[in-house]
């Protein structure tokens, strides 16, 4: 009786099914058009902006059930495709395949990209500066951890833009090759994923000895091949190394999360959802930071992040990375960056881009 009830059903989401197709391969075909369009002007393939807008619209209009969320990853993959019939967009990202760095190119591009896993966070600027990727995408901030340093040093040097930001939770695994503990002799995994992991660690495997190494995905790849080795990963990486779960969501911190620059030459236009990020640097005098400061507040433009960085070049010496809502050509924006200029030692604008969803 079950299946009388279930063929109708089945055969009008096969009859949906064939509409969707469709549907599909018409928007394909503007896309191409749209390709042809931006290769007379030789405009760029990615608009951040654009996709952006995209993605706010189909989730202020979805009147469910799905998720919002659900539907806006449905429409990413969707633009991911179309755009790669213009051109297949090259990633770099912190490697090997597996880690976070990795799933953060996926979240902001989609899948149909070519991925470029570089083995350290210079390489990735470098890959993207030589042009052999056309962006890269670089972990920046922690939720638990703090920042990255070396990703603020390389903005403050690099001649790239940020031209996107991605933000992930980070869900991490221990896991083995036979899904046990019983013969471990190291734990390993990124350092900041053992910070991540500290307590729980100490809880429950307090003797086992912690090896920091070059990712988590790196770490996945040992233990893969080493069953003394443990590793903490994301289940990308249990997947690629074929490894199994011991234990899932280890991190102290239920709701940790890792914040990721998109680097690349484009410059953004304005998605009315932006943020934008600066390097900026003040004499050492009493009141400093504070004037500097103060044409924000003038014209009303919000502060989202302040970090400082000693500057490496004099005692006590800073440069500061500072994130305020909007984009650098917004009316009150360009004004309070203009003043800021002026009375900024140092000032490097790092781009305008859309806020993460």
């Amino acid at each position: 009786m079950s299946e009388d009830k279930l063929l109708p059903l089945r055969q009008q989401i096969d009859a949906i099914d064939a509409e969707i197709l469709a549907l599909l391969n018409r928007r394909a075909k503007i896309a191409q058009e749209v390709g042809h369009v931006k290769a007379e002007t030789n405009a760029p393939v990615f608009r951040p902006e654009r996709e952006a807008q995209v993605l706010q619209k189909v989730a202020e209009r979805n009147p469910g059930p799905l998720q919002g969320a659900d539907v806006q990853t449905i429409f990413r993959e969707v633009m991911s495709a179309c755009r790669a019939l213009e051109k297949r967009v090259t990633v770099a990202y912190l490697g090997p395949a597996g880690t976070f760095s990795e799933q953060a190119v996926y979240q902001q591009f989609g899948h149909a990209v070519e991925g470029l896993p570089c083995v350290s966070i210079d390489e990735v600027f470098r890959a993207t500066e030589a042009g052999t990727a056309d962006f890269g995408v670089a972990p920046i901030e922690n939720s638990s951890e703090g920042v990255i340093n070396r990703t603020l040093d390389l903005l403050l040097q690099t001649t790239l833009n940020i031209s996107g930001e991605v933000s992930i939770p980070v869900h991490h695994s221990l896991m083995t090759k036979e899904g046990t503990m019983t013969g471990i002799a190291r734990i390993c995994a990124h350092s900041q994923a053992l910070a991540q992991c500290n307590a729980w660690l100490n809880q429950h495997y307090p003797s086992i000895e912690r090896q920091a190494v070059a990712s988590n995905a790196e770490a996945a790849r040992m233990a893969s091949e080493n069953e003394a080795v443990a590793a903490i990963a994301g289940e990308m990486a249990a997947q690629k190394y074929d490894l199994q779960v011991v234990s899932a969501n280890i991190q102290d911190d239920p709701h940790n999360r890792t914040r990721f620059a998109v680097v690349g030459r484009l410059q953004n236009g304005a998605s009315g959802k932006d943020q934008t990020s600066l390097v900026l640097s003040v004499a050492n005098k009493a009141g400093a930071v504070y004037k500097l400061l103060a044409p924000l507040a003038k014209h009303g433009v919000s502060m989202t992040r302040f970090e400082s960085r000693p500057a490496r070049m004099g005692a006590w010496e800073y440069y500061f990375y500072v994130d305020v809502e909007g984009h650098a050509a917004d009316d009150k924006v360009a004004k309070a960056l203009d003043e800021l200029q002026q009375n900024a030692a140092f000032y490097k604008l790092l781009g305008s881009y859309p806020r993460s969803f």
